[in-house]
């Protein structure tokens, strides 16, 4: 059965975003999953703060491994070969800020060991907003990772981000990726940047990563698919 994971951490006001992520993301992401994966799936959450998340989403304890390089770290730790009996052989990550909007079943049905949203900033190869791996199949990007030194590694190759910069250092740029032509978009790229107010007829998901967040008032007004689809 594969498994959908999402992260929930306190880590304060998000930078960008100027808010918190909250069980509502979690609980919504799960209802969008659940509209749109025709294969049997659990969703998981992995988080300090538990309160509010829908009973039936199974919760495994946030670790602190990394926790205190800030960023996102801390979910580096997926990589470990110990996921495989923590979290399940075969799973998928997805951030919170985002909107499904069609069947992403053939995106999670792809039988490569690792597969990597990809090429959403100029001279970075993935984003870490979809993550679909075998547990343990890139277990270097776990056992690698020595703090300070490993991120400067992403710093030298100019690539943007905290665990997505050292997943490319480690695992170099031609991994299997998600593209636009699997209908996996950003907002902020491919909708904000290129004044695109519609959905591309054949997006299945769309990420926030970014300043915008699907629960803005603002959002929702200005983009009425996401408010038909957020929730």
């Amino acid at each position: 059965m594969l498994k959908i994971v999402c992260w929930k951490w306190n880590a304060g006001i998000h930078k960008k975003k100027r808010m918190l992520f909250t069980h509502e993301h979690v609980n919504r992401l799960r209802n969008m999953v659940a509209r749109h994966l025709h294969i049997e799936h659990e969703f998981i959450c992995i988080t300090d703060d538990p309160a509010g998340i829908d009973p039936s989403i199974r919760i495994i304890p946030l670790w602190h491994d990394h926790r205190d390089m800030g960023g996102c770290y801390v979910r580096l730790k997926a990589f470990s070969k110990e996921m495989a009996e923590l979290i399940g052989p075969r799973f998928c990550w997805l951030d919170l800020d985002t909107v499904i909007v069609d069947d992403i079943t053939p995106l999670l049905a792809r039988p490569e060991p690792f597969v990597m949203w990809g090429d959403t900033a100029p001279g970075t190869p993935y984003n870490g907003s979809m993550v679909l791996m075998t547990a343990g199949t890139k277990a270097q990007v776990w056992e690698n990772f020595k703090g300070e030194a490993s991120r400067n590694a992403g710093r030298r190759l100019r690539y943007v981000g905290t665990d997505q910069a050292w997943i490319g250092a480690t695992l170099g740029p031609h991994e299997p990726k998600w593209s636009i032509n699997d209908g996996v978009y950003s907002f902020r790229v491919h909708m904000v940047e290129k004044k695109q107010k519609s959905l591309p007829p054949n997006a299945r998901i769309i990420f926030f990563h970014g300043s915008a967040d699907p629960s803005q008032a603002e959002v929702q007004t200005a983009y009425p698919w996401v408010k038909n689809n957020w929730l």
